[in-house]
């Protein structure tokens, strides 16, 4: 396989990371929730003006996955409060690796995981946390197989699904 390029997504990007954005989460989660559920959050979750936001927020970044110049995944880190949960300056959150399903198994979550990782040693942070839902057995493999360990829940609304997220963390030295 050729080589798969990591790079931060530019502000005049938006139309391509919304195309990612909704292309992973509903493979990864349309299976397990109701169509209505999944059409109202990847319309509100991945809309034009959210994405913009979160573009210009200089405590979020995103970054592509690409292999032969076509996005096949994207990491999304948030710092400070920008951080969807524990606002700590101290911490890096990874709020989103997703590949598309034909690159599973081929490296590229962790890559993009490696690139969460290097910023934040970078940045001198403490430790890197993340919320996964508890059926994705899958993600919490792959977290776990990391180092990351689990140290709460939260909940987190899909629609009018209320889903538990467990709440991992991975200490750096």
């Amino acid at each position: 396989m050729t080589t798969i390029e990591i790079t931060k997504v530019k502000p005049n990007e938006i139309v391509p990371l919304q195309k990612i954005g909704r292309q992973t989460f509903q493979e990864t989660f349309s299976d397990s929730n109701s169509e209505e559920n999944m059409k109202n959050y990847l319309e509100e979750g991945f809309s034009v003006e959210k994405l913009t936001l979160e573009l210009h927020n200089k405590d979020s970044e995103f970054y592509f996955a690409t292999h032969d110049n076509e996005i096949i995944g994207y990491l999304k880190i948030n710092f400070g409060d920008s951080q969807t949960e524990l606002k700590d300056n101290k911490a890096l959150e990874i709020e989103r690796i997703y590949v598309i399903n034909a690159f599973h198994g081929k490296r590229v979550g962790q890559l993009l995981y490696d690139k969460a990782i290097t910023i934040a040693k970078e940045k001198g942070v403490e430790y890197v946390w993340l919320g996964v839902w508890e059926e994705n057995v899958k993600a919490i493999r792959f977290y776990t197989k990391n180092g990351f360990v689990a140290f709460d829940k939260h909940i987190f609304k899909l629609g009018d699904d209320e889903q538990t997220d467990i709440m991992m963390r991975l200490k750096l030295s």
